[in-house]
């Protein structure tokens, strides 16, 4: 007889109501959310910055999992197997036989994608896991306006049909690197995703906006938004109520409140 408690793996994520579309999650999770506001405060610095990073793409990889991935029914014997006949775990588990692939956009995306590429080894067969690398940067004109985004160079292991297309990157500031590189993608590499998602740590309104218009697919995971810059009246509604409005994003084009610039402080390299 086969106990019907885990016959199915219910996962509910806890996430705040927004009027972004159903394809965008952001968390509600106090303990990542004080993660991350350590991370981001003025007096955190190395190596408890990397530290942050890791730990907490950690958890936003697992929720990734088990809001994303499909399950399989199992039956496992225990080490009480050989006491008992009834000694059998039966229930269901995520499915090890799913393709993922994980594209580092260099350099704040190095770390969160190799964190994200190791969890999955664990988890999933590492044979169809695999870990892409892009160099990019984003163009700015003379009022360091961001004007569009540039892909110096790729390192890409193969085709990425029915694969589950990871993008881990912490600032979803304008969200024209993210739509380049998704955008490359599509036109150099072979086959068709089963999905892609982008898992960030901070988004802005203007990130959300640029991914809807340009990759509507897009599954977005992240923990925290900011519009800091938005008017008086927007932070009493439910976010994307007035979504023309909302602003996240200075005259530089870096987020407020924010945590500063990823890339800089991850590597200790401000330039």
């Amino acid at each position: 007889m086969r106990d019907a408690l885990y016959e199915t793996s219910q996962f509910r994520l806890s996430e705040i109501e927004h009027r972004y579309g159903p394809g965008v999650h952001i968390l509600a999770n106090p303990f990542l959310l004080t993660q991350l506001a350590t991370l981001c405060a003025k007096e955190t610095t190395q190596p408890a910055i990397n530290q942050l990073v890791a730990q907490i793409y950690g958890d936003l990889v697992k929720t990734f999992i088990n809001c994303e991935l499909p399950r399989q029914r199992v039956s496992i014997p225990t080490r009480m197997i050989d006491q008992n006949p009834l000694g059998v775990f039966q229930g269901e588990l995520v499915d090890p036989s799913v393709r993922v692939v994980t594209v580092n956009i260099a350099r704040a995306g190095t770390l969160p994608s190799q964190v994200t590429y190791d969890l999955l080894n664990q988890l999933l067969d590492p044979r169809l896991v695999r870990q892409d690398h892009l160099i990019m940067a984003r163009q700015v004109d003379e009022k360091h306006q961001v004007t569009g985004s540039t892909i110096f160079g790729a390192k890409v292991g193969g085709d990425v049909d029915d694969s589950f297309l990871l993008f881990p990157d912490p600032m979803g500031a304008t969200g024209s690197s993210m739509a380049e590189a998704i955008d490359w993608y599509k036109a150099k590499v072979p086959g068709k995703p089963r999905r892609i998602v982008t898992l960030n740590l901070i988004v802005t309104p203007e990130y959300l906006r640029r991914l809807r218009d340009r990759q509507p697919e897009v599954v977005v995971y992240a923990l925290r938004l900011d519009r800091g810059l938005s008017p008086p009246e927007v932070f009493s509604t439910v976010p994307g109520t007035h979504w023309e409005k909302e602003r996240g994003l200075d005259d530089r084009q870096y987020i407020v409140p924010g945590g500063g610039g990823f890339g800089e402080i991850m590597n200790n390299a401000y330039v």
